[in-house]
């Protein structure tokens, strides 16, 4: 079992630039920090371990692995094998140059699992949350074959590509989201705070207040009252909401509610389209046998009604079925994927064909983003504008009525 490795602190002064240095070192052995400052000219140098960090060990209050990270890390490996190095040697100088101390502590137990014996798929697979199962069988096929710096590319060009998606996805949701919060509480304040101040107002005048005043100033006592009883619920709904789709019945029933929202459900299908399409092309030009590939793809599809039909695809071809039949009779997919898909299987080419289908609907993806923004702009501002123009017309309609008795 070899050496486990220490970081060290090392600091001494230069005698002839009279200047003071210090530093850190990880090694198995302190003589190579000693050999290390010898080597600089410093003297009067001090070495010691470096104090182990409390915080280290609590999981919540360290950072996440980022895609970008898992990226980086696959083209840099990538590189390294395809210039010959071994491959404890690449997990030893990718962990020494890793920033990320959750990461960084993930590849040294990956390195010592490798140099234990264990293939590398076989040590990724203990650490799902920074690679996932279609990962680690994409890496077993890469070992296997003898193309590891070829998968390695695949993987962060596929990832890339996955986290593109996902960020254009987030970035055009977030606009309604921010929107209809700030909306809310715009709407909150002016309900708990300006309204009872003009109501106040038409109290000391007298007479009797317009109806959609009245109206206003009912809602605006209502909310005042049970305001800690409206916020609770809203985030007891919410709350509720989440676990209930944390549930396989809630999960499901949402997943095949969101498919038929007019505009959004088609985006999500178009999402879900160039997901299977992108990750299935991948993993069958790395060499993963086709069965295997849907059942990892089903497991990483993270919608329950395509997760289903994939399912039923699998099983189709387990029966001596073509792919494309039981796409076809699911209506989750258009038919002119599954005709593509056919025609792939036809030809031998369905991986090819996979990433094309995949290509396209990137581009489809990205225009029904791009409208969907701009559909939803000008619903949110009219929404704004009616609600918070109806509560400053119901509040200035007394002052109309009573300049128009005058």
């Amino acid at each position: 079992m070899p050496a486990e490795a220490k970081v060290y602190q090392w600091k001494g002064r230069h005698p002839v630039k009279k200047k003071k240095f210090k530093g850190e070192m990880e090694t198995t052995d302190i003589r190579n920090v000693e050999a290390y400052c010898k080597k600089r000219g410093l003297v009067d140098f001090t070495i010691k371990e470096k104090p182990k960090d409390m915080l280290a060990d609590i999981a919540f209050l360290q950072p996440k692995v980022q895609t970008k990270d898992v990226i980086i890390w696959c083209r840099q490996f990538s590189t390294m094998i395809d210039a010959g190095l071994p491959i404890i040697q690449c997990l030893e100088i990718l962990s020494s140059q890793q920033e990320n101390p959750t990461f960084k502590k993930a590849l040294k137990d990956i390195k010592v699992s490798v140099e234990s014996g264990n293939t590398l798929a076989e040590s990724l697979k203990k650490y799902p949350e920074q690679f996932d199962e279609l990962f680690a069988n994409m890496i077993a096929a890469g070992e296997t074959g003898g193309i590891l710096d070829i998968i390695l590319r695949r993987l962060s060009e596929h990832m890339e590509k996955a986290a593109k998606l996902k960020s254009k996805v987030k970035s055009a949701m977030m606009y309604p989201l921010i929107t209809v919060a700030v909306a809310f509480v715009v709407i909150m304040i002016i309900m708990v705070f300006v309204i009872p101040v003009f109501q106040e107002m038409f109290a000391g005048l007298g007479g009797e207040l317009p109806a959609l005043t009245q109206v206003v100033v009912d809602i605006s006592e209502f909310i005042k009252g049970n305001v800690h009883f409206i916020l609770g619920g809203v985030f007891g709904g919410i709350v509720a909401l989440k676990k209930f789709y944390k549930t396989e019945k809630g999960h499901c029933l949402m997943d095949l509610w969101m498919l038929s929202i007019p505009v959004m459900g088609m985006l999500i299908r178009k999402i879900a389209v160039a997901k299977f399409t992108r990750t299935m092309g991948t993993m069958l030009q790395s060499g993963v046998g086709i069965l295997d590939a849907l059942d990892i793809v089903a497991k990483t599809a993270g919608h329950k009604t395509v997760e289903a039909t994939i399912y039923e695809v699998r099983s189709g071809i387990a029966e001596g079925r073509t792919m494309a039949d039981p796409l076809e009779e699911s209506g989750v997919f258009p038919s002119m994927v599954c005709q593509m898909i056919a025609v792939g299987e036809a030809t031998g080419a369905l991986d090819i064909m996979l990433g094309k289908i995949a290509d396209f609907y990137d581009d489809e993806v990205d225009e029904a983003v791009d409208n969907m923004t701009e559909m939803i702009e000008p619903m949110m501002m009219v929404f704004l504008g009616g609600a918070i123009g109806t509560l400053v017309v119901a509040m200035y309609l007394p002052i109309f009525s009573m300049a128009g008795a005058v």
